[in-house]
């Protein structure tokens, strides 16, 4: 389990779907903090074939960002590529995702663990071979019956539920610092206490 010198995170993945039909749905909430942190960071993300993704590099930050685009069920894919390809151990990797046992709104940051039936998490151990990477949860809520799951994540939220995600995302965004040096219990009590929009010193 991670403990309190446990790296700062060299791999940030956003896991979410490729293509205009998907860019709003509740299952891209991961690549839409990437691309965010990405602008935070002022870099640029460009498509690389042999990552199977786009990819940007915050070179002051030692931070690679990366959203896959293999789909949701392969996302593994290319974050083993990249991971592999840099060296870069498991806990140092940082994936984005949506959650859908935490209501919108609220954000958990959390070390290795279940994958919950999330497939984009189970592919990435798949490809990993460990579970043993962090995790940034931005809860979607659950429709309530399991045989709606595929839909309900397929869809866009409503938009009270996008404002609450998309607050979610800035309380990480606002929390960043923290993670980007290492700090991650700092981190956690922010994120996962849900404090009021913080003002945070860097």
């Amino acid at each position: 389990m991670a403990t309190a010198t446990t790296p700062a995170p060299r791999l940030l993945v956003g896991l979410g779907n490729p293509g205009g039909e998907y860019s709003e749905t509740r299952h891209n909430a991961g690549f839409w903090f990437c691309e965010l942190l990405g602008q935070k960071l002022k870099v640029s993300f460009s498509f690389e074939s042999r990552f199977h993704g786009f990819v940007a590099h915050a070179r002051e930050a030692n931070l690679w960002l990366l959203m896959p685009q293999t789909y949701m069920n392969d996302s593994g894919q290319a974050v083993g590529a990249l991971a592999r390809f840099y060296r870069i151990p498991p806990d140092e990797i940082l994936v984005a995702h949506d959650e859908l046992d935490i209501p919108p709104g609220q954000t958990r940051l959390k070390f290795g663990g279940g994958l919950g039936g999330h497939n984009g998490l189970k592919s990435t151990t798949a490809h990993l071979g460990t579970q043993d990477f962090w995790r940034l949860r931005f809860g979607i809520g659950h429709p309530g019956d399991r045989n709606e799951v595929i839909n309900y994540v397929l869809k866009p939220p409503r938009k009270e539920e996008r404002e609450e995600i998309e607050a979610a995302i800035d309380r990480a965004l606002a929390v960043w610092p923290f993670i980007a040096r290492g700090d991650w219990e700092k981190a956690t009590q922010r994120l996962n206490t849900r404090p009021k929009p913080p003002n945070i010193d860097n």
